[in-house]
């Protein structure tokens, strides 16, 4: 069974950066995602990154701003945030799709997930 682990998560300040990096136990072979969740809010998709990494697809919100990566070598995906805003601040997980191709925006279509790494945007 795939266990994703998060890190990086922290305090910024508007405008400031922070990069969230998520590390699988096994190669998955599948497209990764990263979610967030805000307190007393639906978790919402952020990006994605197909297995090949040729494929990528982001939130209208995070688009500009937030790129994301992965090394299948490493079994890592990471998420560099710049210009962060307030509404950045969430709970991130990063999750393996069941699809090795597929970007998609669905939580379902996501088969195992992280822990979650806390993200704060405070000045």
């Amino acid at each position: 069974q795939v266990q994703l682990v998060e890190s990086g998560g922290g305090l910024v300040q508007p405008g400031g950066s922070l990069r969230l990096s998520c590390v699988a136990s096994v190669r998955t072979f599948t497209t990764m995602g990263w979610f967030r969740q805000a307190p007393g809010k639906e978790r919402e998709f952020v990006a994605a990154i197909t297995w090949s990494g040729a494929g990528t697809a982001y939130a209208d919100s995070v688009k500009g701003r937030f790129t994301i990566s992965r090394d299948n070598a490493k079994n890592t995906v990471d998420l560099q945030m710049n210009s962060m805003i307030f509404e950045d601040t969430a709970v991130y997980y990063c999750a393996a799709n069941r699809n090795p191709s597929a970007t998609s925006l669905l939580d379902k279509d996501y088969e195992y997930w992280g822990q979650g790494t806390q993200v704060t945007v405070s000045s």
